[in-house]
């Protein structure tokens, strides 16, 4: 692959250092490296991204019951729920790449996603729920959610469950790298699992280097890496979240096209993006699109992707765009 990369090489002021910062947020932790002056408060950035991380965890985990997406679950269908703008746009991002995608993500699998074992419960596949989510699957976000932008709140037209799993993860990486940006700080890399954002250089004037998992189900390894400035990558996989079922192996990632667990020749894809919430959004529906339909929606949507299949024992790289 060749690696993406841009010159020329810069010199910074001698006071500025590499800082790097962490936290837990949303079952997982949240990073933030960067270059800054020495004598930088680095507890008053600190407060700020463990700030910026818990109110986008507080407004869209469906693993908390007071948060805002929860509130939104349980309220009455066809009624107008207030919800925070960052929650808003989130969804309305969410629909508008169901939408470009051919139903290939949708926000709205909430229940399906409970049925299989992988919500807020984590309990053992419910067969009952799932024969009945079978027979009489939900309908999509995009055909029952009506938001309001102008009055900031949403309603569904049918009693769906929100799911923003493959999506809000993107946007905390967002929100951290403003929280970044507004303290002053114009080169970092900030993460949230596989999700990453790039701005500006390295302290020794390089690009930030970022390796690309290896889909291995058991070891942690990288396949590849790659060179990012001034963008975003995020990576979705079926090797990391699954769990057993009458003896098979399902994936946690769902495919709203058959109301089932992800079922394809796809390891995982990798996909650069202005933004971590896009790039997220967007690996989740290339994986979900599967080896023949993603990398034709990939090209029809101008993204920079790299699939990942398995063939047998190998793994078979796909590259397109930036990624080539």
């Amino acid at each position: 692959m060749d690696r993406w990369t841009a010159s020329p090489v810069v010199s910074w002021a001698p006071a500025d250092v590499r800082h790097a910062l962490n936290g837990l947020t949303m079952g997982t932790r949240y990073s933030a490296v960067f270059v800054a002056p020495a004598d930088i408060d680095l507890s008053l950035v600190q407060r700020a991204l463990q700030s910026a991380a818990d109110a986008v965890d507080q407004q869209m985990s469906n693993w908390r019951p007071a948060s805002d997406v929860s509130r939104f679950n349980a309220a009455p269908a066809v009624t107008w729920v207030a919800v925070p703008a960052d929650l808003l746009e989130v969804v309305e991002t969410g629909l508008k790449i169901g939408r470009r995608s051919n139903g290939a993500f949708d926000i709205g699998l909430g229940k399906i996603v409970n049925a299989w074992g992988f919500g807020p419960e984590r309990s053992a596949p419910d067969d009952a729920a799932i024969a009945a989510l079978s027979h009489d699957r939900p309908a999509s976000a995009g055909e029952v959610l009506e938001l309001d932008c102008r009055n900031i709140r949403m309603r569904r037209h049918a009693p769906i469950e929100l799911d923003l799993c493959g999506i809000a993860k993107g946007f905390g990486v967002d929100q951290l790298a403003r929280c970044l940006e507004a303290s002053g700080i114009r080169d970092y890399l900030v993460s949230i699992d596989g999700e990453l954002r790039a701005r500006g250089r390295r302290l020794d004037g390089a690009a930030w280097q970022v390796a690309i998992e290896r889909p291995d189900r058991t070891d942690r390894a990288p396949i590849s890496a790659i060179s990012l400035q001034d963008v975003a990558i995020a990576t979705s996989g079926d090797y990391r979240h699954a769990l057993d079922h009458h003896g098979r192996r399902v994936s946690h990632t769902m495919d709203p096209r058959t109301g089932q667990p992800l079922d394809n020749s796809l390891a995982a894809v990798s996909v650069l993006a202005a933004n971590a919430m896009l790039a997220d959004a967007w690996a989740t529906a290339l994986l979900v699109a599967g080896e023949n339909e993603g990398p034709a929606l990939a090209q029809a949507n101008g993204l920079d992707a790299l699939f990942i299949l398995r063939h047998g024992d190998e793994l078979l790289e796909l590259p397109i765009g930036r990624f080539e």
